[in-house]
């Protein structure tokens, strides 16, 4: 009989340790997916000064738009919460979009190598930005899963492992417009 418990316990034993060695691989899992979402920022962010000094020099009445651009890069590097960030993400998306818009406005804008070269880069950094979006995503969908089922929640708890927050647009955000740019 003594062997009886001291198998069972040793499994309940194998599993917790299994459990808690999972839970910890998905909560770094989402660690690090959300540190691509990071980088991509950065790279979108160290854009925007360069692509609002080129429009600025032609196109000085959209004053408005480059300085709203401006203070959203400057708020999406102060905040760190993944919802609030996507907003203001998809914010500055928006902004980003009408500045590249203006190149059929301003042909001179329209032939600058310089414009022409980061118009590509940012299309790029939003490419990969919506990648790592997905990818933190069904990271922290993975984690929060593991969370909430029975047994593996009793681990969870034990050791306080909380759910992620999903990265997410508000509906106004969604419903931004496509810009497509003409070569």
């Amino acid at each position: 009989m003594e062997w009886i418990a001291l198998a069972l316990g040793l499994v309940v034993l194998i599993w917790a340790i299994w459990t808690y060695n999972r839970l910890v691989k998905k909560r770094n899992r989402v660690a690090t997916a959300w540190s691509d979402i990071d980088v991509q920022l950065t790279r979108r962010h160290d854009l925007v000064p360069n692509l609002v000094s080129v429009v600025k020099r032609y196109a000085e009445h959209e004053r408005d738009t480059l300085t709203s651009v401006t203070e959203l890069r400057s708020q999406a590097l102060a905040t760190e919460s993944p919802a609030r960030l996507g907003v203001i993400e998809n914010e500055l998306e928006a902004l980003l979009s009408r500045l590249l818009v203006l190149r059929e406005d301003y042909p001179d804008l329209k032939a600058s190598d310089n414009f022409r070269q980061l118009s590509d880069q940012l299309v790029d950094v939003e490419n990969h930005l919506q990648y790592a979006r997905r990818y933190y995503n069904g990271s922290v969908r993975d984690l929060n899963t593991l969370i909430a089922q029975f047994p593996d929640l009793l681990i969870a708890r034990l050791f306080k492992f909380e759910e992620a927050e999903f990265y997410t647009a508000d509906s106004e955000q969604r419903a931004a417009p496509r810009v497509e740019i003409a070569r």
